[in-house]
């Protein structure tokens, strides 16, 4: 179910009018974007989520998440992420983001992103758990601070509103 939620999500992203090409959430999806120095496609996953509050703590359970995203030009990128909630719930996250390679020139191994996209997961007696939430749907915007301990590793921080903060890895291949 979480599987076929997350690639209706993925497929709604990236479907786009041909009228309007110019306002595509994943411009040049259908562009090579491998170079010598980076490749087409990351895979991220966490094992851990610490949460800011206590309030919930009763009801949160552990946090998994896998994605995978497609480096587009322009420093862009597209996604999915299929993820169990804090509250034991099957989730999917379709997004799209920027990526700053090296926004601290000292430290060349830094780099940040922020996606913005839709998740779904949030229902029943946890659907005010998250902003905005329509259905089960609800916006989310995630900021990212990364460290490249290799060419194709990194370990990352997403900062998830004020819930929470997640740790992962992320691979590029």
């Amino acid at each position: 179910m979480c599987l076929r939620l997350g690639t209706v999500l993925l497929a709604a992203v990236l479907a786009t009018p041909s009228w309007a090409a110019d306002w595509s959430v994943c411009p040049g999806w259908d562009q090579a974007t491998a170079t010598a120095d980076s490749s087409g496609y990351w895979a991220f996953a966490s094992p851990y989520t610490y949460h800011w509050s206590d309030e919930n703590a009763k009801d949160h359970r552990a946090v998994f998440a896998l994605s995978v995203s497609r480096q587009l030009p322009n420093q862009r990128f597209c996604g999915a992420s299929l993820f169990r909630n804090s509250f034991g719930q099957p989730s999917a996250y379709a997004f799209t983001g920027w990526l700053w390679p090296n926004p601290i020139k000292a430290y060349p191994e830094v780099y940040a992103t922020v996606s913005a996209g839709i998740i779904y997961g949030y229902v029943g007696e946890f659907k005010d758990k998250v902003p905005l939430n329509v259905g089960g749907f609800s916006p989310v915007v995630i900021p990212t601070v990364g460290y490249r301990l290799t060419p194709q590793l990194a370990v990352e921080v997403q900062i998830l509103g004020t819930a929470a903060v997640m740790f992962g890895t992320s691979w590029r291949f």
